[in-house]
């Protein structure tokens, strides 16, 4: 095992007069090499340094783990996402005037390390060769705003724990955020109030997503956002994500948009969520694949085919040239009267009801959110609740296998134009244990409908890679509310700022049809089940 050598606190000029510190991890010998470079705001040292700075640098890589402007040493002020653009050019053009750097580079890193590849990916130049990115987007506004609606939990957890790294002892706020998080939210008081519940001040960034969120498209994100750029990257790609990550969607929308423009990434989807520690082992082994063959000219630790994924339910891994995978097809599985759930077409029948109350918001039992465990849990407790309506398919005589793209097409009224939709596929067990698979929701406002009002509604959902065994059940919620995941809905309209300021929240009647003329239904991704 070759040797590491270490230079800490490297100070590294941004062209503001900032200076921002960077780790060295270099082969004993200290010759030129390519480079790795690591950009955090979670700190330079721990894992990062232990796992991915030592560990790449024993492959005979020179590795640059720096600390984001504002904290662990770095000058500067933290603008969360505002930054990284300059600040890592910036970076790249110290790394060419240092004497070990060999003529190319990677980029590597999950969640926001990922986030700061990408802000700099389209400019970089040729010389950069190779990027591993992992549980992470271009862009992290449509996360922020899922179908919408604000993520309440996942925003304000993250932004307690950037907060409490910052101050003294800041490294056991990675298992102090989830807490307070969760004390805030129960807390009762407006949305607008929670960072100071859960960190005792106003979050700057907590403060800014709530400020931006009636009109996502404004200049705040257009810095902040590089999804446009996407497809302008030559660097070549491999991708990490989970199925139940908050990023999914969005990552898988950077992989079509690489492969739109011809590009050949590659892609691993497995069984995780966001802060899951099973996924480190892969994120290692993949990487320095990667790397080795981008940057070494060794391809031989590559698979052949370029898109990996596990299905759930099955429990097994299948490899695949492309995603969505070749031969799905789309299948439409109707709400039906009396609750039903199944291919043929709905008959003629009333609406099903219920009512949302703001007050009372419908809870929501597992999902994805940024810092939470995301496992998928038994939904049994929340299907008993009455503004929770629930659809469900006669047992499979066959298992079948949906893997691709989901979504839901719902006509819905409601007796108030503000409104969320929140849709849930479940895998219920011959036991009685309904697994949550995946799930979406989407905000609604006031617009066009129908002469009395009925609005067809789509929701995207969580991608899935799903086997539902013989004799299982395929489920479907429908639902206004997944608190604290997303924010409640008020009813009334109002700004998130403004939330609990003035008048009272507003009730929704919902009213969701399935008839031949409206006939509800949740599109599946069939495939053929294999072994």
């Amino acid at each position: 095992m070759r040797r590491v050598r270490v230079q800490r606190d490297l100070p590294v000029p941004m062209p503001d007069g900032v200076t921002l510190l960077a780790d060295h991890y270099a082969p004993a010998s200290g010759e030129p090499a390519p480079v790795i470079l690591m950009r955090s705001p979670y700190g330079r040292r721990g894992w990062l340094g232990l796992v991915y700075g030592r560990g790449f640098a024993r492959q005979g890589f020179h590795v640059v783990i720096q600390s984001c402007r504002g904290g662990f040493g770095s000058g500067g002020l933290l603008d969360p996402l505002g930054d990284e653009h300059d600040d890592g050019l910036a970076t790249v053009a110290w790394l060419r005037e240092q004497p070990w750097y060999g003529g190319s580079f990677a980029m590597f890193g999950p969640s926001y390390l990922g986030y700061t590849q990408w802000a700099i990916a389209p400019y970089a130049g040729p010389e950069l060769k190779a990027m591993a990115l992992q549980i992470t987007a271009s862009q992290f506004r449509d996360a922020a705003y899922v179908g919408g609606a604000f993520a309440l939990e996942s925003a304000l957890s993250w932004t307690t724990l950037t907060d409490g790294m910052s101050r003294r002892f800041g490294g056991a706020s990675v298992l102090t955020a989830p807490r307070l998080t969760r004390r805030a939210v129960l807390s009762g008081r407006p949305v607008a109030e929670l960072d100071v519940v859960s960190a005792g001040r106003p979050l700057r960034f907590y403060q800014d997503l709530i400020a931006h969120h009636e009109d996502p498209h404004v200049p705040y994100w257009d810095k902040r956002d590089f999804s446009p750029k996407v497809g302008e990257v030559d660097a070549a790609v491999t991708m990490l994500g989970g199925w139940y990550d908050v990023f999914l969607p969005w990552q898988l929308k950077d992989y079509a948009a690489l492969r739109a423009a011809g590009r050949r990434p590659y892609l691993t989807i497995g069984p995780w969520y966001h802060i899951d520690a099973r996924h480190g082992r892969p994120t290692l082994a993949e990487a320095t694949a990667w790397f080795r063959a981008h940057l070494l000219g060794d391809s031989s630790r590559l698979r052949p085919d370029p898109v990996r994924i596990y299905v759930t339910g099955a429990g097994q891994w299948r490899d695949h040239s492309d995603w969505p995978v070749p031969g799905m097809r789309e299948q439409r599985w109707h709400l039906q009267h009396g609750f039903g759930l199944g291919v043929d077409g709905p008959r003629e029948a009333g609406p099903d009801r219920f009512r949302y109350h703001p007050a009372h918001p419908t809870p929501v039992i597992g999902g994805p959110v940024l810092l939470g465990d995301s496992r998928p849990r038994d939904q049994r407790r929340l299907e008993q609740r009455r503004d929770v309506l629930v659809y469900s398919s006669p047992a499979l005589r066959e298992a079948v296998e949906m893997i691709g793209p989901v979504r839901a097409e719902l006509f819905v009224r409601s007796s108030t134009p503000y409104v969320d939709v929140v849709v849930r596929v479940c895998d219920v067990h011959p036991d009685g244990r309904s697994i949550n698979v995946c799930e979406g929701v989407r905000r609604l406002g006031p617009g066009e409908g129908d002469g009395d009002g009925v609005r067809r509604v789509e929701v995207d959902l969580w991608p899935m890679a799903h086997r539902f065994g013989r004799e299982h059940r395929i489920r479907l919620h429908v639902a206004a509310g997944a608190y604290p995941t997303i924010a409640r809905n008020t009813g009334t309209g109002r700004p998130l700022a403004a939330d609990g300021s003035d008048g009272e929240p507003v009730p929704a009647d919902v009213e969701v049809f399935h008839s031949p003329e409206r006939p509800s239904a949740v599109v599946l991704p069939l495939c053929a089940p294999r072994g």
